[in-house]
């Protein structure tokens, strides 16, 4: 299924989060893509910013990282 929103103001990234989460995310849950015709960035802050607003938290590790096998508290 997809969901194609034209916006024809200028929208601050928290607004597009806030409508996602308001209209999409409390029927179907998690994004599989997300494609725009905006800069890149544009869509990590998206993403980011979704994160923030449904409480997900995110820790990113590397492979160099001795304590990527262990959960951190």
């Amino acid at each position: 299924m997809m969901y194609f929103v034209a916006i024809i103001e200028r929208i601050l990234v928290e607004e597009l989060a806030r409508w996602f989460r308001d209209n999409i995310w409390k029927l179907y849950k998690l994004l599989e893509s997300v494609m725009s015709d905006r800069e890149p960035q544009f869509a990590v802050k998206l993403a980011k910013e979704l994160n923030r607003s449904l409480g997900i938290e995110i820790r990113l590790l590397t492979s160099f990282h001795s304590q990527s096998d262990r959960q951190t508290e």
